[in-house]
């Protein structure tokens, strides 16, 4: 791979930590500099690179702390995560790293009442005679976002007709070529027709801006502002942890994990099985909050 391809992945990922994760400058500086010297030692091929070349760049480590193993680590992981999930590759190569003694991260979680918060905020908008029009659009992006799972370049760059009224999914293409099925709720499909009524039939896109469609970097602004309003601290809120809690939520609810790999558009079932990792922190509360011997347990 050639290094300039190397250094276009990690500004779109590093684009992305701060768009959509809200990740500090000291972080993202973090990230930049532990992918731009894996990169440099595999040549440029950081992007493309296997396990055999994450086993030989995992030897280099060897000398350093157990800290900075683990963070540089971590840093990998997050970045070969985002390729698969955006697309850009089918395998997450991630796996070969070294682990000192390290937990992988469970992504940020929103409750149930978190989101229903989030909606109640919505409606009191829309609630409005008449409605303001980008209320509606909001109202409509975040219906697809927790409705539908959609990443949020998938989302802002839907087509003006992607969503049709008669059809509850839509077919939606990732950047490595593969389709996905995704189901749209009735609400999701409302809240859409309601909005697209506000879109004159020549814009390309759903959410149209300028001479494109809405940037991420706004999807993620307008997605904080709302929980701020909600009541919930923005920090906790991301397009991405609403993709998240769409997942973990299905999950609660009984759904398959092979049916929800499917719907994420995961490319590893290994992307997907973090989830069960979340549902399993609220299996162990019930246990020990409702189980005959939970009291004795904690005590113990």
């Amino acid at each position: 791979m050639n290094p300039s391809d190397d250094r276009a992945l990690i500004e779109r990922f590093l684009e992305m930590m701060r768009a959509e994760a809200g990740a500090a400058a000291n972080t993202i500086a973090a990230y930049q500099t532990d992918l731009r010297l894996a990169s440099e030692f595999l040549g440029g091929g950081l992007g493309g690179a296997g396990r055999p070349e994450l086993e030989r760049l995992g030897g280099e480590w060897q000398a350093l702390s157990r800290a900075t193993v683990a963070r540089k680590s971590a840093s990998l992981r997050r970045f070969y995560a985002f390729l698969a999930d955006e697309g850009l590759r089918a395998d997450d190569p991630s796996a070969a790293l070294p682990r000192p003694g390290t937990a992988r991260a469970l992504p940020k979680v929103l409750s149930v009442e978190d989101v229903d918060k989030m909606f109640a905020a919505i409606a009191d908008r829309i609630a409005r005679v008449p409605p303001d029009p980008n209320d509606l659009r909001l109202q409509a992006l975040i219906e697809l976002l927790y409705g539908s799972g959609l990443r949020a370049t998938e989302l802002v760059s839907l087509p003006r007709g992607a969503v049709s009224p008669d059809r509850p999914y839509l077919i939606l293409k990732g950047k490595g070529g593969r389709e996905r099925l995704v189901p749209i709720s009735d609400r999701a499909r409302a809240a859409v027709a309601a909005w697209r009524a506000h879109v004159t039939s020549e814009r390309p896109f759903l959410f149209p801006s300028g001479k494109g469609h809405l940037s991420r970097v706004r999807l993620y602004q307008l997605v904080r502002a709302l929980a701020g309003e909600a009541g919930i601290p923005p920090d906790r809120v991301s397009p991405h942890v609403l993709r998240h809690a769409f997942a973990t939520h299905l999950l609660e609810g009984g759904a398959d994990l092979r049916a929800l790999q499917a719907m994420l558009g995961h490319a590893d079932i290994a992307t997907t099985e973090i989830y069960t990792h979340v549902d399993s922190r609220r299996l162990v509360e019930l246990v020990n909050q409702r189980h005959p011997l939970g009291e004795a347990l904690n005590k113990s």
